[in-house]
């Protein structure tokens, strides 16, 4: 078992999960962050300290798409492990729906 990053990070990016996470398997896109399935331990304390509830256990039914998705970017984007600040416009984004197929970037984070 994993966690994983949902759309629901998309434009948030808060980082809260970031700064607890005792491995340091979040990497950074441009406007979302992933895990890493096999770096993950499946502590769970990134779950709670997400503002947005992006952060599910691939456990839960529909993260399929998901375990996939942060595997992938993973591999690529590069990883992070010190919070930065969220967009200033972070709050307005979080419950927007269709955010992957309209506003993902596949670009990494700076």
């Amino acid at each position: 078992m994993t966690y994983v990053v949902d759309e629901k990070c998309i434009k948030c990016k808060h980082m809260d999960c970031v700064e607890v996470c005792p491995v340091d398997c979040f990497y950074e896109g441009e406007n979302m962050l992933v895990i890493h399935p096999d770096e993950c331990i499946d502590c769970g304390v990134c779950e709670p300290e997400c503002p947005a509830d992006a952060i599910l256990s691939d456990t839960e039914e529909g993260t399929e798409k998901w375990l996939e998705i942060n595997r992938k970017y993973s591999e690529i984007w590069p990883n992070i492990s010190e919070k930065k600040e969220a967009p200033p416009d972070a709050e307005e984004w979080q419950n927007v729906p269709d955010k992957f197929e309209k506003h993902f970037s596949e670009e990494p984070g700076k």
